[in-house]
């Protein structure tokens, strides 16, 4: 029986059994992914895009509908170079179908070609023998065929076979591909894709389709990388809400930041994909347009590592709480897990898209102070599955878990993991900041020297005790303002010109740990706190941090290289999420004894 419309339901029921074949997929579009980057993540990034797509919408009658939900989770959803570029088609496709409840088979054909540019617009610099180049012949192909039969069926079938014909053509459009002999893998995503609705139209059992389920789709990169070549080391996506927003313009104002920029979306939404070594100012300067509901930066650098250049058997994580130079971080290959920052209706990415000069610049402008969060699971259940494929084990260094529900995170995400047989253990450090970071130091130096997991875990366990911190705080005004502080006392301190000293506690909580009237005051009390520590015990290392006072800092530097005898393992500044309840000015100590060097 041949069918006469497509309504709705039909649209879902395809992108359901059109997703099911991607997933399915997913490894293997890893393994071809070669262009604009050798990331190998296109199957990840389409399965993920697809996928939220189906568990986001339900299916309905009215064909506008149904596309107008396709297209708004197809935003919210999308992920990597294909997946936005296929966003803005589904996006393009509803805007022509605007309100139809139903169309023929013949007029559906037409309202897909039409959507065909939307898609080519949302890139800057569109490159043919990748899935645009797929997208436009099959459309092509779809409209012929509708005109020459009614057949739902064999017009798509026909159609499909012109696409199978144009992915086999994408080595000869693109050098990159020739060269690596694999054909464009989010072109061959798109064709798996429309494989799986030619199932359904042959089989036409809706019943079994809903039956199936879809497989489980685990995070991690493929198993092998072409080349490390990555001039933008940031793969940046963000999600922007704003009103009457330009396309066009944004991405020539973007193209500054990196490249590959692609931008999907209406006015009021749009999903935004660029290549970056500069995410913190990419991100920043997008506030300028809305509010970022959604942000995401992979490191391709690391990843590329993980998989190709792997200096380890240990992976060594820490989130963003733990404050090292950046060249320690990359020496040691370690991966650093973001906390979020919320900062008036956007959401950034602690050190990783927000860094502390942004975040001091406006501090005091701000109607609502920033507030701060956990990482998502999904994200750090993404990372574990993806370092547990190419390591033999895994160490995590958490933020105290009474400031955090980071370790709580951490722990969730591997307990999966280690019941199926993985190496995972979950530290809680009992400690933040540079105390945090010195402990993360140490591990990655054990690691370094071939200590084994076990041997490593205990020697952490066994410096926690003896690693302190000291803040100085040069105003309450940031802790009244973050909650930490009740405005009375807050306002107690600054008639008194209370200067603290903030420590942790044996369990890891915030203390007092001890108050001068003025801030030379409070250094020598510092400095007596540290003299007692060391009479006691060698210091192994220690660091100096800061918010925004380096010149303070510099001058800790040199009173306590006098005290301890050397100078600090590293001077940095303080995370801007350490920075929000530090507040501007601070500077801290953190020492490790028990590790003699």
């Amino acid at each position: 029986m041949t069918q006469t419309y497509i309504n709705g339901e039909h649209i879902y029921y395809a992108f359901l059994a059109g997703t099911n074949e991607v997933v399915k997929a997913r490894e293997f579009l890893n393994r071809i992914n070669v262009f604009p980057v050798f990331d190998s993540d296109t199957g990840n990034n389409l399965a993920h895009t697809f996928n939220y797509i189906v568990d986001t919408v339900k299916p309905q009658k009215f064909l506008g509908g149904t596309l107008r939900d396709l297209a708004d989770a197809s935003l919210s959803g999308a992920r990597g170079n294909s997946g936005i570029i296929l966003a803005q088609f589904i996006n393009g496709l509803a805007r022509e179908i605007g309100e139809e409840r139903q169309l023929t088979p013949e007029v559906f054909a037409e309202k897909i070609t039409r959507a065909v540019p939307h898609a080519y617009r949302a890139v800057s610099q569109p490159v043919e023998g990748t899935i645009l180049t797929v997208l436009r012949e099959w459309a092509v192909a779809l409209k012929k065929a509708g005109e020459e039969t009614e057949d739902l069926i064999k017009m798509f079938f026909n159609s499909l076979e012109e696409a199978r014909s144009s992915l086999k053509e994408t080595p000869n459009k693109l050098k990159v591909l020739k060269d690596a002999m694999v054909v464009d893998a989010g072109a061959q995503g798109f064709v798996f894709f429309l494989e799986g609705i030619a199932r359904l139209l042959e089989t036409g059992n809706v019943k079994e389709l809903l039956k199936q389920k879809s497989p489980e789709i685990v995070m991690q990169e493929s198993l092998e990388t072409i080349s490390g070549d990555i001039d933008f080391r940031y793969c940046s996506e963000a999600l922007v809400k704003g009103e009457q927003l330009d396309h066009e313009e944004l991405r020539n104002d973007l193209k500054k930041f990196g490249d590959s920029v692609i931008i999907a979306g209406t006015e009021e939404k749009a999903k935004i994909h660029l290549h970056t070594n500069r995410p913190d100012e990419f991100f920043f300067h997008l506030m300028k347009y809305g509010k970022i509901l959604q942000q995401k930066v992979d490191d391709m650098q690391r990843q590329y590592q993980v998989v190709n250049e792997r200096k380890y058997d240990i992976a060594l994580v820490t989130d963003s709480i733990a404050d090292l130079p950046q060249e320690f971080i990359d020496k040691y290959q370690i991966h650093l897990v973001p906390i979020n920052l919320e900062l008036e209706g956007s959401t950034f990415l602690d050190k990783v898209s927000i860094k502390p000069d942004q975040i001091y610049s406006i501090l005091d402008e701000v109607k609502e102070y920033p507030t701060s969060s956990q990482p998502p699971l999904k994200t750090v259940e993404k990372l574990l599955a993806f370092l547990c494929d190419h390591y033999k084990s895994v160490i995590m260094i958490s933020v105290s878990k009474e400031l955090s529900g980071t370790w709580n995170v951490f722990n969730n995400a591997a307990r999966p993991l280690q019941e199926k047989g993985k190496k995972i253990s979950v530290i809680n450090s009992k400690l933040n900041s540079g105390a945090q970071g010195l402990l993360v130091q140490k591990a990655a130096q054990l690691i370094d020297e071939g200590k084994n997991h076990e041997e490593i875990k205990e020697k952490l366990e066994a410096l926690i005790p003896g690693t302190r911190i000291f803040v100085s705080v040069a105003t309450f005004k940031y802790m009244v303002r973050g909650g930490r502080v009740s405005p009375m006392k807050g306002l107690l301190a600054k008639v008194l010109n209370l200067k603290p000293i903030v420590s942790l506690d044996e369990e890891g909580r915030g203390i007092a740990f001890a108050k001068a009237f003025t801030r030379r005051s409070n250094t020598k009390k510092i400095v007596s706190i540290v003299k007692e520590i060391v009479d006691k015990k060698p210091v192994g290392s220690y660091c100096i941090v800061h918010a925004g006072a380096r010149g303070k800092a510099l001058s800790y530097k040199e009173i306590f290289t006098g005290i301890i005898g050397k100078e600090p393992e590293y001077l940095v500044e303080i995370s801007p999420i350490v920075a929000l309840s530090a507040g501007l000015g601070a500077v801290a100590i953190s020492l490790m004894t028990g590790d003699e060097k």
